[in-house]
């Protein structure tokens, strides 16, 4: 017989609102085994076939930072190959497109006269626009844009800020054009005067572009940014672009951002940056602010790894039961309340970590009824809610681990989710497995999303008890919930 009645549960805590989308997350993964192969699925998502393609060299960012725009004008995809020959299954996808013109970015450095000739012999006509340096490369992608009067301008020597702006530059055909942090280069300078430029916009911060270059430009505004990361964000915000489909690729390297970009261009969706192992602040910053639902990811999975973006957009409550007067079950010098308050912290940490959007119940020792926590589920715009709690029985050999969920709402949605963390938590904490059972407890069958109720462990039971009270259990129980709702959604 349990000792705890879970009817009569309360959970501490003002609750607090971290974020609170109102729709499910759609998520598009655009990948490959390499880059060749990212730019040319990323090419048979926009296009089923194309007069014209841009070709640029897979390892030389410098050449293909203004080419966005030109490639969005020609309605082409960015295709990458080798130096000496055309990449073969680059080769393939130009044939697959029909394409009757190939447009090369760059010199004979980055793409041989060789490989120039391998697509003449395919019947394509071959044009290459080069210059002596970066800054001419794109003076000279410049000259075949309308003049519109307004350009962007990136530092040369690096390819974040260049690339967060691409999509925006590339829809609005202006050019972009390349400069030193403390110099404006001559090539630059011409730009601005072949294309009547009247107002530019210096994407990145001083250490980018100074404050030297800028009093050289015609009504100059800057986004600027602390990192990379702050500065794609701020793209979205200085221009209140759209967002409701936002591309996302790794900022630590150009050439899935670069490919993807001219789609992102078609598709009318900015691009925000990550690190490949988890999302950056800056970019959750945005997620949350715009209650971003709707992704597509650029590159494979070392490029923006699962664990990053396996909750990206979704909302999730976490409820750490009792609170304050309220200590819940309590045995072998333990009290309930603690304990998932810290396990409720720690998934927070990690769902946060992996682009999901959480409200808490509570966060500190504080007391919350149970009609508050169905409505905190109910109104937040949430897609689950996770309750979390400890059990305790009159006999303490009582022991292990189960979840419940309630047939009122979103039933079968409700179950998956229980018989998924149940999995996790057994398999991660090592307890007994007692299953997923139905039952009416207030807290879920009042929550009208998919809701379950977790039950660690034992508190009365000693093997139990020991692993709730240590830290590496408590981490392990965070992990389970974790991938049982990554395993859930995905």
């Amino acid at each position: 017989m349990l000792r705890k009645i879970i009817l009569t549960i309360v959970l501490g805590g003002i609750f607090i609102l971290l974020y609170a989308p109102q729709t499910d997350a759609a998520e598009l993964r655009i990948d490959g085994k390499n880059r060749f192969e990212v730019a040319i699925n990323v090419s048979q998502k926009g296009w089923s076939n194309s007069n014209t393609v841009i070709l640029t060299n897979y390892l030389a960012y410098a050449d293909a930072l203004s080419a966005s725009p030109l490639a969005f004008k020609k309605n082409a995809p960015i295709l990458l190959t080798q130096n000496q020959y055309i990449t073969p299954s680059t080769k393939s996808e130009i044939i697959r497109l029909r394409a009757k013109e190939a447009v090369i970015i760059g010199g004979t450095g980055s793409i041989s006269i060789q490989a120039a000739n391998e697509l003449k012999a395919m019947g394509l006509s071959v044009t290459r626009i080069d210059g002596k340096d970066r800054f001419i490369v794109a003076q000279n992608i410049s000259k075949q844009l309308s003049n519109k009067g307004k350009a962007v301008i990136a530092y040369g020597l690096n390819f974040p800020d260049a690339l967060a702006i691409a999509p925006y530059a590339a829809r609005n055909e202006y050019p972009i054009l390349l400069t030193g942090k403390d110099s404006l280069p001559s090539a630059t300078k011409a730009a601005l005067r072949e294309k009547n430029i009247t107002s530019t916009v210096i994407i990145g911060g001083e250490g980018s572009v100074s404050n030297t270059v800028k009093s050289q430009l015609p009504s100059p505004s800057r986004i600027g940014g602390a990192n990379r990361f702050e500065v794609a964000e701020n793209v979205i915000r200085h221009f209140n672009l759209s967002t409701q489909n936002v591309f996302l690729s790794s900022g630590m390297d150009f050439a899935d951002a670069l490919t993807g970009s001219v789609l992102a261009a078609k598709k009318n969706a900015p691009l925000l940056l990550t690190i490949p192992t988890r999302l950056p602040n800056e970019t959750k910053s945005i997620i949350k602010d715009r209650t971003i639902n709707t992704f597509t990811i650029l590159g494979g999975k070392a490029s923006v790894n699962t664990n990053s973006t396996a909750l990206l957009g979704k909302t999730i409550v976490l409820d750490p039961g009792h609170g304050d007067h309220d200590a819940g079950a309590s045995g072998n010098g333990l009290q309930e309340k603690d304990i998932v308050l810290d396990v409720g912290i720690r998934t927070r940490d990690k769902m946060v970590n992996a682009g999901a959007k959480i409200v808490m119940t509570r966060t500190t020792d504080t007391f919350l009824a149970l009609r508050e926590r169905s409505a905190i589920g109910n109104n937040s715009g949430a897609d689950s809610f996770i309750s979390i709690h400890s059990n305790a029985a009159e006999n303490p050999a009582a022991h292990g681990t189960e979840v419940y969920y309630d047939t009122s709402f979103s039933s079968f949605e409700s179950r998956r989710l229980a018989e998924e963390i149940q999995k996790e938590l057994v398999k991660r904490m090592g307890t007994s497995d007692r299953g997923e059972k139905q039952a009416n407890f207030h807290v879920i069958d009042a929550t009208r999303i998919p809701s379950i109720l977790v039950e660690l462990g034992f508190i009365s039971n000693p093997t139990d008890a020991a692993k709730l009270g240590s830290p590496t259990y408590r981490q392990r129980s965070a992990d389970a919930i974790y991938y049982g709702t990554v395993n859930f959604y995905n």
